[in-house]
Protein backbone atom coordinates (compact mmCIF):
# COMPACT_ATOMS: atom_id res chain seq x y z
CA UNK A 1 0.00 0.00 0.00
CA UNK A 2 1.07 3.75 -0.79
CA UNK A 3 1.24 5.71 2.68
CA UNK A 4 3.30 8.74 1.81
CA UNK A 5 4.47 10.95 -1.25
CA UNK A 6 7.12 13.42 -1.09
CA UNK A 7 8.32 15.46 -3.75
CA UNK A 8 10.70 18.37 -4.02
CA UNK A 9 11.91 20.66 -7.48
CA UNK A 10 9.09 18.79 -9.56
CA UNK A 11 7.92 20.69 -12.21
CA UNK A 12 5.42 22.88 -10.67
CA UNK A 13 5.65 21.70 -7.33
CA UNK A 14 8.24 22.84 -4.89
CA UNK A 15 7.96 20.82 -1.90
CA UNK A 16 4.88 18.15 -1.36
CA UNK A 17 4.39 15.82 1.38
CA UNK A 18 1.46 13.64 1.94
CA UNK A 19 0.04 10.36 3.55
CA UNK A 20 -2.24 8.29 1.58
CA UNK A 21 -4.23 5.95 3.66
CA UNK A 22 -6.32 2.61 3.04
CA UNK A 23 -9.11 1.85 0.73
CA UNK A 24 -10.60 4.39 -1.58
CA UNK A 25 -8.54 7.51 -2.14
CA UNK A 26 -9.69 10.10 -4.44
CA UNK A 27 -7.97 12.96 -5.78
CA UNK A 28 -9.93 16.16 -7.46
CA UNK A 29 -8.74 19.20 -8.58
CA UNK A 30 -9.78 21.72 -11.48
CA UNK A 31 -8.16 21.57 -14.47
CA UNK A 32 -4.77 22.32 -14.92
CA UNK A 33 -3.99 22.56 -11.47
CA UNK A 34 -1.44 19.84 -11.92
CA UNK A 35 -2.59 15.94 -10.97
CA UNK A 36 -0.69 15.00 -14.04
CA UNK A 37 2.62 16.76 -12.38
CA UNK A 38 2.15 14.53 -9.39
CA UNK A 39 1.32 11.61 -11.31
CA UNK A 40 4.43 12.36 -13.50
CA UNK A 41 6.35 12.26 -10.39
CA UNK A 42 5.14 8.72 -9.47
CA UNK A 43 5.93 7.61 -12.94
CA UNK A 44 9.48 8.34 -12.28
CA UNK A 45 9.44 5.86 -9.39
CA UNK A 46 7.90 2.93 -11.88
CA UNK A 47 11.36 3.59 -14.09
CA UNK A 48 9.87 5.95 -16.53
CA UNK A 49 12.85 8.18 -18.63
CA UNK A 50 12.84 11.63 -16.86
CA UNK A 51 11.67 14.42 -19.21
CA UNK A 52 14.13 17.18 -19.84
CA UNK A 53 14.31 20.41 -17.99
CA UNK A 54 11.57 18.57 -15.09
CA UNK A 55 13.25 20.59 -12.35
CA UNK A 56 11.49 23.80 -11.09
CA UNK A 57 14.85 24.87 -10.24
CA UNK A 58 17.86 23.71 -12.38
CA UNK A 59 20.41 24.68 -10.48
CA UNK A 60 18.79 22.08 -7.69
CA UNK A 61 18.22 18.01 -7.83
CA UNK A 62 14.81 16.99 -8.04
CA UNK A 63 13.41 14.18 -5.11
CA UNK A 64 10.68 12.01 -5.51
CA UNK A 65 10.40 9.45 -2.69
CA UNK A 66 6.85 7.41 -2.17
CA UNK A 67 6.79 4.76 0.97
CA UNK A 68 4.96 1.40 0.77
CA UNK A 69 3.86 -0.87 3.23
CA UNK A 70 4.62 -4.11 1.94
CA UNK A 71 3.67 -7.91 2.80
CA UNK A 72 5.90 -10.55 3.71
CA UNK A 73 5.34 -12.41 0.39
CA UNK A 74 7.59 -9.39 -1.29
CA UNK A 75 10.74 -10.82 0.83
CA UNK A 76 11.75 -13.47 -1.56
CA UNK A 77 11.60 -10.91 -4.30
CA UNK A 78 13.87 -8.22 -2.41
CA UNK A 79 16.45 -11.50 -1.54
CA UNK A 80 16.65 -11.97 -5.20
CA UNK A 81 18.09 -8.29 -6.16
CA UNK A 82 20.27 -8.68 -3.18
CA UNK A 83 18.06 -5.70 -1.51
CA UNK A 84 17.22 -5.22 2.42
CA UNK A 85 13.38 -6.21 3.05
CA UNK A 86 11.75 -3.71 5.52
CA UNK A 87 7.64 -4.04 5.57
CA UNK A 88 8.07 -0.15 5.11
CA UNK A 89 9.60 0.94 1.76
CA UNK A 90 11.11 4.00 0.93
CA UNK A 91 11.77 4.14 -2.64
CA UNK A 92 13.55 7.20 -4.19
CA UNK A 93 14.19 8.73 -7.67
CA UNK A 94 16.71 11.91 -7.82
CA UNK A 95 17.46 13.27 -10.81
CA UNK A 96 20.63 16.03 -10.79
CA UNK A 97 20.91 19.27 -12.48
CA UNK A 98 23.11 17.26 -14.75
CA UNK A 99 20.00 15.35 -16.06
CA UNK A 100 21.51 12.20 -14.56
CA UNK A 101 18.75 10.00 -12.19
CA UNK A 102 20.09 7.79 -9.51
CA UNK A 103 17.06 5.49 -8.19
CA UNK A 104 16.78 3.69 -4.66
CA UNK A 105 14.85 1.30 -3.15
CA UNK A 106 15.54 1.71 0.74
CA UNK A 107 18.17 3.47 0.66
CA UNK A 108 20.19 1.04 -1.44
CA UNK A 109 21.05 2.31 -4.97
CA UNK A 110 19.68 0.26 -7.57
CA UNK A 111 19.58 0.36 -11.65
CA UNK A 112 16.24 1.21 -13.50
CA UNK A 113 15.27 -2.19 -14.63
CA UNK A 114 15.28 -3.19 -10.71
CA UNK A 115 13.52 -0.25 -9.45
CA UNK A 116 11.00 -1.24 -12.55
CA UNK A 117 10.58 -4.98 -11.29
CA UNK A 118 10.03 -4.01 -7.61
CA UNK A 119 7.58 -1.03 -8.11
CA UNK A 120 5.64 -2.85 -10.77
CA UNK A 121 4.78 -5.33 -8.06
CA UNK A 122 3.52 -2.59 -5.79
CA UNK A 123 1.85 -0.20 -7.76
CA UNK A 124 -0.13 0.43 -11.25
CA UNK A 125 -0.68 3.77 -12.78
CA UNK A 126 -3.52 4.25 -15.13
CA UNK A 127 -2.86 7.69 -16.78
CA UNK A 128 -5.69 9.16 -18.88
CA UNK A 129 -3.93 8.55 -22.12
CA UNK A 130 -3.32 4.91 -21.23
CA UNK A 131 -6.09 3.32 -23.04
CA UNK A 132 -3.65 1.76 -25.73
CA UNK A 133 -3.39 -0.87 -23.06
CA UNK A 134 -6.95 -2.26 -24.79
CA UNK A 135 -5.01 -3.15 -27.71
CA UNK A 136 -1.89 -4.59 -26.47
CA UNK A 137 -1.59 -8.53 -26.54
CA UNK A 138 0.64 -9.03 -23.95
CA UNK A 139 -1.67 -7.38 -21.48
CA UNK A 140 -4.20 -10.07 -21.98
CA UNK A 141 -1.72 -12.41 -21.76
CA UNK A 142 -0.77 -11.27 -18.20
CA UNK A 143 -4.21 -10.74 -17.21
CA UNK A 144 -5.33 -14.51 -18.36
CA UNK A 145 -2.16 -16.19 -16.84
CA UNK A 146 -3.11 -14.30 -12.80
CA UNK A 147 -6.64 -15.67 -13.62
CA UNK A 148 -5.68 -18.71 -14.45
CA UNK A 149 -3.68 -19.70 -10.97
CA UNK A 150 -2.24 -22.63 -12.90
CA UNK A 151 -0.55 -21.07 -15.28
CA UNK A 152 2.01 -19.13 -13.02
CA UNK A 153 4.87 -22.79 -12.84
CA UNK A 154 4.18 -23.49 -16.26
CA UNK A 155 5.18 -19.46 -17.60
CA UNK A 156 7.76 -19.44 -15.01
CA UNK A 157 9.11 -22.67 -16.39
CA UNK A 158 8.69 -21.50 -19.94
CA UNK A 159 10.18 -17.76 -19.34
CA UNK A 160 13.59 -19.76 -18.03
CA UNK A 161 13.63 -22.16 -21.13
CA UNK A 162 12.81 -19.04 -23.55
CA UNK A 163 15.47 -17.09 -21.91
CA UNK A 164 17.92 -20.13 -22.91
CA UNK A 165 16.42 -20.42 -26.30
CA UNK A 166 16.94 -16.65 -27.38
CA UNK A 167 20.80 -16.94 -25.87
CA UNK A 168 21.08 -19.95 -28.10
CA UNK A 169 19.07 -18.53 -31.02
CA UNK A 170 21.51 -15.46 -30.99
CA UNK A 171 24.80 -17.64 -30.27
CA UNK A 172 24.19 -19.09 -33.67
CA UNK A 173 23.75 -16.39 -35.27
CA UNK A 174 26.66 -14.69 -34.31
CA UNK A 175 28.40 -18.28 -34.77
CA UNK A 176 27.16 -17.98 -38.34
CA UNK A 177 28.40 -14.90 -38.89
CA UNK A 178 31.39 -15.53 -37.94
CA UNK A 179 31.85 -18.86 -40.16
CA UNK A 180 31.03 -16.60 -43.48
CA UNK A 181 33.33 -14.17 -42.69
CA UNK A 182 35.90 -16.02 -42.03
CA UNK A 183 34.96 -18.63 -45.16
CA UNK A 184 35.18 -15.37 -47.57
CA UNK A 185 38.98 -16.08 -46.87
CA UNK A 186 38.96 -19.17 -46.26
CA UNK A 187 39.81 -20.58 -49.47
CA UNK A 188 42.74 -18.24 -50.50
CA UNK A 189 44.23 -18.72 -47.34
CA UNK A 190 44.12 -22.90 -47.38
CA UNK A 191 45.91 -22.16 -50.58
CA UNK A 192 48.63 -20.56 -49.08
CA UNK A 193 48.49 -22.87 -46.11
CA UNK A 194 48.73 -25.74 -48.55
CA UNK A 195 51.84 -24.02 -50.74
CA UNK A 196 53.50 -23.76 -46.91
CA UNK A 197 52.78 -26.91 -45.67
CA UNK A 198 54.27 -28.76 -49.27
CA UNK A 199 57.84 -26.92 -48.15
CA UNK A 200 58.16 -28.43 -45.21
CA UNK A 201 59.42 -25.60 -43.52
CA UNK A 202 60.60 -27.24 -40.30
CA UNK A 203 62.78 -29.64 -41.88
CA UNK A 204 65.13 -27.00 -43.85
CA UNK A 205 67.69 -25.41 -42.45
CA UNK A 206 68.08 -22.21 -44.78
CA UNK A 207 71.51 -21.48 -43.94
CA UNK A 208 73.28 -24.67 -44.50
CA UNK A 209 70.72 -25.64 -47.59
CA UNK A 210 72.43 -22.13 -49.07
CA UNK A 211 75.93 -23.35 -47.87
CA UNK A 212 75.18 -26.50 -49.49
CA UNK A 213 73.67 -24.98 -52.80
CA UNK A 214 76.66 -22.76 -53.19
CA UNK A 215 79.12 -26.17 -53.07
CA UNK A 216 77.09 -27.87 -55.45
CA UNK A 217 76.74 -24.93 -58.36
CA UNK A 218 80.07 -24.19 -57.76
CA UNK A 219 82.09 -27.51 -58.08
CA UNK A 220 84.21 -27.39 -60.99
CA UNK A 221 85.28 -24.10 -60.22
CA UNK A 222 86.16 -25.52 -56.61
CA UNK A 223 87.91 -28.53 -58.19
CA UNK A 224 90.27 -26.83 -60.68
CA UNK A 225 91.11 -24.66 -57.56
CA UNK A 226 92.23 -27.83 -55.23
CA UNK A 227 94.13 -29.21 -57.57
CA UNK A 228 96.16 -26.27 -58.25
CA UNK A 229 96.38 -26.30 -54.27
CA UNK A 230 97.41 -29.74 -54.06
CA UNK A 231 99.62 -29.81 -56.70
CA UNK A 232 101.99 -26.89 -55.32
CA UNK A 233 101.94 -28.79 -51.98
CA UNK A 234 103.22 -32.38 -53.38
CA UNK A 235 104.70 -31.04 -56.81
CA UNK A 236 108.46 -33.38 -56.50
CA UNK A 237 111.19 -31.08 -56.08
CA UNK A 238 109.05 -28.15 -55.99
CA UNK A 239 106.07 -28.14 -53.98
CA UNK A 240 105.64 -26.69 -50.51
CA UNK A 241 106.20 -30.55 -48.55
CA UNK A 242 109.76 -30.50 -50.44
CA UNK A 243 110.17 -27.43 -49.57
CA UNK A 244 109.17 -28.06 -46.20
CA UNK A 245 111.57 -31.07 -46.05
CA UNK A 246 114.40 -29.36 -47.20
CA UNK A 247 114.76 -26.37 -44.79
CA UNK A 248 113.57 -29.05 -42.00
CA UNK A 249 117.15 -31.24 -43.22
CA UNK A 250 119.31 -27.94 -42.68
CA UNK A 251 117.64 -26.61 -39.41
CA UNK A 252 118.60 -30.44 -38.21
CA UNK A 253 122.33 -29.71 -39.20
CA UNK A 254 122.34 -26.04 -37.73
CA UNK A 255 121.23 -27.95 -34.54
CA UNK A 256 123.83 -29.74 -34.07
CA UNK A 257 126.01 -26.55 -34.48
CA UNK A 258 123.42 -24.34 -32.13
CA UNK A 259 120.52 -25.33 -29.91
CA UNK A 260 119.03 -22.66 -30.44
CA UNK A 261 118.43 -23.94 -34.25
CA UNK A 262 117.53 -26.83 -32.80
CA UNK A 263 113.88 -25.77 -31.10
CA UNK A 264 113.32 -23.71 -34.43
CA UNK A 265 113.53 -27.04 -36.65
CA UNK A 266 111.00 -29.10 -33.66
CA UNK A 267 108.40 -25.55 -34.78
CA UNK A 268 108.92 -26.46 -37.75
CA UNK A 269 108.31 -30.10 -37.80
CA UNK A 270 105.10 -29.47 -36.14
CA UNK A 271 104.19 -27.07 -39.05
CA UNK A 272 104.68 -29.92 -41.51
CA UNK A 273 102.62 -32.64 -39.58
CA UNK A 274 99.71 -29.68 -39.57
CA UNK A 275 100.27 -29.22 -43.03
CA UNK A 276 100.61 -32.81 -44.17
CA UNK A 277 97.25 -32.85 -42.28
CA UNK A 278 95.42 -29.74 -44.20
CA UNK A 279 96.59 -31.46 -47.67
CA UNK A 280 95.27 -34.96 -46.91
CA UNK A 281 92.12 -32.47 -45.92
CA UNK A 282 92.06 -31.74 -49.17
CA UNK A 283 93.20 -34.13 -51.21
CA UNK A 284 89.62 -36.10 -49.43
CA UNK A 285 87.51 -32.97 -50.40
CA UNK A 286 88.72 -33.64 -53.77
CA UNK A 287 88.27 -36.76 -53.86
CA UNK A 288 84.43 -36.58 -52.95
CA UNK A 289 83.23 -33.74 -55.08
CA UNK A 290 80.78 -34.93 -57.34
CA UNK A 291 78.69 -33.19 -60.19
CA UNK A 292 75.31 -34.40 -59.27
CA UNK A 293 72.96 -32.33 -61.56
CA UNK A 294 70.21 -33.75 -60.17
CA UNK A 295 70.87 -33.14 -56.80
CA UNK A 296 71.51 -29.55 -58.02
CA UNK A 297 68.33 -29.30 -59.47
CA UNK A 298 66.56 -30.68 -56.10
CA UNK A 299 68.79 -28.13 -53.76
CA UNK A 300 67.89 -25.00 -56.10
CA UNK A 301 63.86 -25.69 -56.71
CA UNK A 302 64.12 -25.82 -52.63
CA UNK A 303 65.78 -22.83 -51.94
CA UNK A 304 63.87 -21.02 -54.90
CA UNK A 305 60.81 -22.48 -53.49
CA UNK A 306 61.39 -20.84 -49.98
CA UNK A 307 63.08 -17.83 -50.83
CA UNK A 308 59.74 -17.15 -53.22
CA UNK A 309 57.82 -17.30 -50.06
CA UNK A 310 59.58 -15.30 -48.28
CA UNK A 311 59.45 -12.43 -50.80
CA UNK A 312 55.90 -13.27 -51.26
CA UNK A 313 55.02 -12.75 -47.96
CA UNK A 314 57.51 -10.21 -46.68
CA UNK A 315 58.96 -12.53 -44.26
CA UNK A 316 63.14 -11.98 -43.59
CA UNK A 317 63.12 -15.78 -42.50
CA UNK A 318 61.88 -19.07 -42.33
CA UNK A 319 60.98 -19.00 -38.81
CA UNK A 320 58.57 -16.06 -40.12
CA UNK A 321 57.20 -18.35 -42.60
CA UNK A 322 56.18 -20.99 -40.03
CA UNK A 323 54.36 -18.32 -37.56
CA UNK A 324 52.63 -17.69 -40.70
CA UNK A 325 51.41 -21.07 -41.45
CA UNK A 326 50.49 -22.34 -38.21
CA UNK A 327 48.24 -18.79 -37.77
CA UNK A 328 46.50 -20.39 -41.15
CA UNK A 329 46.51 -23.84 -39.97
CA UNK A 330 44.72 -22.97 -36.26
CA UNK A 331 42.35 -20.83 -38.33
CA UNK A 332 41.51 -23.53 -40.48
CA UNK A 333 40.99 -25.63 -37.59
CA UNK A 334 38.70 -22.82 -36.02
CA UNK A 335 36.56 -22.77 -38.77
CA UNK A 336 35.79 -26.16 -38.47
CA UNK A 337 35.05 -25.43 -34.83
CA UNK A 338 32.42 -23.29 -36.19
CA UNK A 339 30.90 -25.30 -38.23
CA UNK A 340 30.63 -27.98 -35.23
CA UNK A 341 29.91 -25.38 -32.71
CA UNK A 342 26.70 -24.29 -35.39
CA UNK A 343 25.77 -27.80 -35.07
CA UNK A 344 25.85 -28.22 -31.62
CA UNK A 345 23.32 -25.27 -31.18
CA UNK A 346 21.00 -26.12 -33.61
CA UNK A 347 21.09 -29.86 -32.18
CA UNK A 348 20.37 -27.92 -28.93
CA UNK A 349 17.98 -25.80 -30.07
CA UNK A 350 15.72 -28.62 -31.73
CA UNK A 351 15.64 -29.92 -28.03
CA UNK A 352 14.43 -26.78 -26.26
CA UNK A 353 11.79 -25.83 -29.21
CA UNK A 354 10.40 -29.09 -28.44
CA UNK A 355 10.27 -28.48 -24.76
CA UNK A 356 8.97 -24.82 -25.38
CA UNK A 357 5.88 -26.27 -27.81
CA UNK A 358 4.90 -28.86 -24.83
CA UNK A 359 4.93 -25.89 -22.30
CA UNK A 360 3.09 -23.33 -24.62
CA UNK A 361 0.35 -25.85 -25.58
CA UNK A 362 0.11 -26.20 -21.71
CA UNK A 363 -0.14 -22.35 -21.50
CA UNK A 364 -2.48 -22.22 -24.16
CA UNK A 365 -5.21 -24.63 -22.33
CA UNK A 366 -4.91 -23.26 -19.49
CA UNK A 367 -5.95 -19.45 -21.02
CA UNK A 368 -8.61 -20.91 -22.76
CA UNK A 369 -9.93 -21.93 -19.51
CA UNK A 370 -9.48 -18.60 -17.92
CA UNK A 371 -10.43 -16.65 -21.34
CA UNK A 372 -14.30 -17.65 -20.53
CA UNK A 373 -13.93 -16.49 -16.41
CA UNK A 374 -12.33 -12.54 -18.15
CA UNK A 375 -15.32 -12.79 -20.53
CA UNK A 376 -17.86 -13.21 -17.84
CA UNK A 377 -16.05 -11.08 -15.20
CA UNK A 378 -16.16 -8.10 -17.50
CA UNK A 379 -19.68 -8.21 -19.47
CA UNK A 380 -21.17 -8.50 -15.48
CA UNK A 381 -18.83 -5.57 -14.90
CA UNK A 382 -19.88 -3.58 -18.14
CA UNK A 383 -23.34 -4.59 -17.38
CA UNK A 384 -23.59 -3.01 -14.09
CA UNK A 385 -21.99 0.35 -16.31
CA UNK A 386 -24.65 0.55 -18.44
CA UNK A 387 -23.48 -1.76 -21.51
CA UNK A 388 -26.08 -4.55 -20.57
CA UNK A 389 -26.04 -5.33 -24.62
CA UNK A 390 -21.86 -5.54 -24.77
CA UNK A 391 -20.30 -8.66 -25.93
CA UNK A 392 -16.89 -9.52 -25.50
CA UNK A 393 -14.74 -12.28 -27.45
CA UNK A 394 -11.75 -13.36 -26.47
CA UNK A 395 -9.69 -14.98 -29.25
CA UNK A 396 -6.88 -17.51 -28.80
CA UNK A 397 -4.51 -18.16 -32.02
CA UNK A 398 -1.77 -20.51 -32.32
CA UNK A 399 1.74 -17.67 -33.89
CA UNK A 400 4.42 -19.95 -35.59
CA UNK A 401 7.23 -18.67 -33.88
CA UNK A 402 8.19 -18.51 -29.76
CA UNK A 403 7.24 -14.70 -27.79
CA UNK A 404 7.94 -14.17 -24.35
CA UNK A 405 4.36 -15.69 -23.24
CA UNK A 406 4.17 -18.77 -25.40
CA UNK A 407 2.92 -19.18 -29.20
CA UNK A 408 -0.67 -17.70 -28.71
CA UNK A 409 -1.64 -14.61 -30.29
CA UNK A 410 -4.72 -12.59 -28.39
CA UNK A 411 -6.81 -10.48 -29.70
CA UNK A 412 -10.41 -8.90 -28.29
CA UNK A 413 -13.24 -8.48 -30.41
CA UNK A 414 -16.40 -6.22 -29.39
CA UNK A 415 -19.60 -4.23 -30.06
CA UNK A 416 -21.80 -2.49 -27.72
CA UNK A 417 -24.85 -3.16 -28.80
CA UNK A 418 -27.06 -6.15 -29.66
CA UNK A 419 -28.12 -6.95 -33.36
CA UNK A 420 -24.39 -6.01 -34.27
CA UNK A 421 -20.99 -8.23 -35.51
CA UNK A 422 -18.09 -8.46 -32.95
CA UNK A 423 -15.11 -6.56 -34.62
CA UNK A 424 -11.79 -6.24 -33.27
CA UNK A 425 -11.64 -3.48 -30.02
CA UNK A 426 -9.67 -0.53 -31.69
CA UNK A 427 -12.31 -0.46 -34.57
CA UNK A 428 -15.68 -1.06 -32.66
CA UNK A 429 -15.33 0.92 -29.41
CA UNK A 430 -16.31 4.80 -28.75
CA UNK A 431 -14.76 6.94 -26.20
CA UNK A 432 -17.35 6.97 -23.28
CA UNK A 433 -17.28 2.53 -23.98
CA UNK A 434 -13.31 3.32 -23.96
CA UNK A 435 -13.66 4.07 -20.22
CA UNK A 436 -15.84 1.52 -19.29
CA UNK A 437 -14.37 -1.26 -20.62
CA UNK A 438 -10.91 -0.29 -19.66
CA UNK A 439 -12.17 0.65 -16.11
CA UNK A 440 -13.48 -3.27 -16.41
CA UNK A 441 -10.26 -4.61 -17.67
CA UNK A 442 -8.29 -2.77 -14.72
CA UNK A 443 -10.81 -4.28 -12.28
CA UNK A 444 -10.10 -7.66 -13.65
CA UNK A 445 -6.40 -7.06 -13.57
CA UNK A 446 -5.97 -5.81 -10.23
CA UNK A 447 -8.20 -8.85 -8.62
CA UNK A 448 -6.19 -11.52 -10.26
CA UNK A 449 -2.78 -9.93 -9.83
CA UNK A 450 -3.28 -9.12 -6.14
CA UNK A 451 -1.61 -5.40 -7.08
CA UNK A 452 -1.58 -3.57 -3.64
CA UNK A 453 -1.73 -0.52 -4.97
CA UNK A 454 -3.62 0.71 -8.24
CA UNK A 455 -3.72 4.56 -9.76
CA UNK A 456 -6.28 5.60 -12.14
CA UNK A 457 -6.23 8.70 -13.62
CA UNK A 458 -9.87 9.77 -15.09
CA UNK A 459 -10.56 6.98 -16.12
CA UNK A 460 -14.34 7.91 -15.97
CA UNK A 461 -14.04 10.06 -18.79
CA UNK A 462 -16.88 10.29 -21.22
CA UNK A 463 -19.67 9.20 -18.39
CA UNK A 464 -21.94 10.56 -16.30
CA UNK A 465 -25.11 10.40 -14.49
CA UNK A 466 -25.79 6.61 -13.67
CA UNK A 467 -22.85 4.86 -15.17
CA UNK A 468 -20.80 7.38 -12.86
CA UNK A 469 -22.65 6.24 -9.63
CA UNK A 470 -22.50 2.73 -11.29
CA UNK A 471 -18.54 3.08 -11.48
CA UNK A 472 -18.23 4.74 -7.95
CA UNK A 473 -19.65 1.79 -6.57
CA UNK A 474 -17.76 -0.31 -8.34
CA UNK A 475 -14.45 1.34 -6.93
CA UNK A 476 -15.71 1.59 -3.40
CA UNK A 477 -16.31 -2.01 -3.87
CA UNK A 478 -12.86 -2.67 -5.31
CA UNK A 479 -11.24 -0.67 -2.51
CA UNK A 480 -12.09 -3.24 -0.33
CA UNK A 481 -9.39 -5.76 -1.56
CA UNK A 482 -6.53 -3.30 -2.57
CA UNK A 483 -5.60 0.66 -2.51
CA UNK A 484 -7.28 2.49 -4.74
CA UNK A 485 -6.40 6.19 -5.76
CA UNK A 486 -8.46 7.65 -7.98
CA UNK A 487 -8.22 11.01 -10.00
CA UNK A 488 -11.35 12.12 -10.87
CA UNK A 489 -14.09 15.26 -12.43
CA UNK A 490 -17.08 13.38 -11.40
CA UNK A 491 -18.78 13.84 -8.07
CA UNK A 492 -20.74 10.51 -7.78
CA UNK A 493 -16.87 9.17 -7.85
CA UNK A 494 -15.83 11.86 -5.32
CA UNK A 495 -18.51 11.01 -3.23
CA UNK A 496 -17.40 7.29 -2.76
CA UNK A 497 -14.02 7.90 -1.26
CA UNK A 498 -12.58 7.28 1.97
CA UNK A 499 -10.55 10.10 1.89
CA UNK A 500 -10.56 12.81 -0.37
CA UNK A 501 -7.83 15.01 -1.69
CA UNK A 502 -7.68 18.39 -3.56
CA UNK A 503 -4.71 19.44 -5.98
CA UNK A 504 -4.45 23.51 -5.85
CA UNK A 505 -2.37 25.46 -7.78
CA UNK A 506 -1.53 28.74 -6.74
CA UNK A 507 0.78 31.80 -7.84
CA UNK A 508 2.95 33.04 -5.13
CA UNK A 509 5.81 35.93 -6.19
CA UNK A 510 5.27 35.50 -9.48
CA UNK A 511 6.16 31.67 -9.68
CA UNK A 512 3.48 29.11 -10.16
CA UNK A 513 3.27 26.29 -7.60
CA UNK A 514 0.88 23.06 -7.16
CA UNK A 515 0.23 21.33 -3.97
CA UNK A 516 -2.15 18.55 -2.50
CA UNK A 517 -4.08 18.97 0.72
CA UNK A 518 -6.18 16.19 2.58
CA UNK A 519 -10.14 17.28 2.68
CA UNK A 520 -12.26 16.52 5.45
CA UNK A 521 -16.05 16.10 5.45
CA UNK A 522 -17.41 19.32 5.30
CA UNK A 523 -14.08 20.33 2.41
CA UNK A 524 -15.15 16.94 0.72
CA UNK A 525 -18.64 18.39 0.50
CA UNK A 526 -17.76 22.02 -0.46
CA UNK A 527 -15.59 20.11 -3.22
CA UNK A 528 -18.02 17.84 -4.58
CA UNK A 529 -20.58 20.64 -4.93
CA UNK A 530 -17.88 22.33 -6.81
CA UNK A 531 -17.48 19.18 -9.12
CA UNK A 532 -21.44 19.77 -9.48
CA UNK A 533 -22.22 23.25 -9.87
CA UNK A 534 -18.61 24.60 -11.18
CA UNK A 535 -16.96 27.60 -9.69
CA UNK A 536 -19.96 29.18 -7.92
CA UNK A 537 -21.51 26.53 -4.90
CA UNK A 538 -25.35 26.39 -4.89
CA UNK A 539 -27.26 25.38 -1.91
CA UNK A 540 -28.69 22.62 -4.33
CA UNK A 541 -25.25 21.72 -5.22
CA UNK A 542 -24.37 21.27 -1.56
CA UNK A 543 -27.32 19.52 -0.69
CA UNK A 544 -27.11 17.28 -3.70
CA UNK A 545 -23.39 16.43 -2.60
CA UNK A 546 -24.31 15.86 1.21
CA UNK A 547 -26.88 13.31 -0.94
CA UNK A 548 -23.98 11.93 -2.50
CA UNK A 549 -21.80 10.99 0.09
CA UNK A 550 -24.93 9.28 2.13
Amino acid sequence: MLVRIFIENFALIEYLDIEFGEGLQVITGETGAGKSVILGALSLILGERVAPQSAQNPEKKSIVEVTFMISEAMREEFESYDLDFDKTTLIRREILPSGKSRAFVNDVPVTLEILKKISGLLVDIHGQFDSSDLFKEEYYLEILDALSKESEPLLTKYKEHYKLYTSLLKDKGKLQQDFLEAHKESEYKNFILEELLAVDLDSIDFESLNIELSLSENVEHIARHLSVVLQKAQQPELGVLDGLAEIQSQLSKLGLLSPHFSEIGRRLEAVIVEFKDLVEVLENKAENLDLDPVRVQSLQDKYNRVNMLLLKHNCSSPDELIVLRDRLSYERNGLSYLEDSIKEHERRLSEKILLLDEIAEGLSEKRKKASLIFVNKIEACLRKLGLEKAKIELLLEKDDSFNPYGKDKVSLLFRANAGFPLKPIASAISGGERSRVMFAVKKIMAESMALPTLILDEIDAGISGKVAEEMGILMREMSSRLQLVVITHLAQIAAKGKQNYKVIKSTLSGKTKTEIVPLNDEEKKLEIARLISGTTVTSAALQQAEELMR
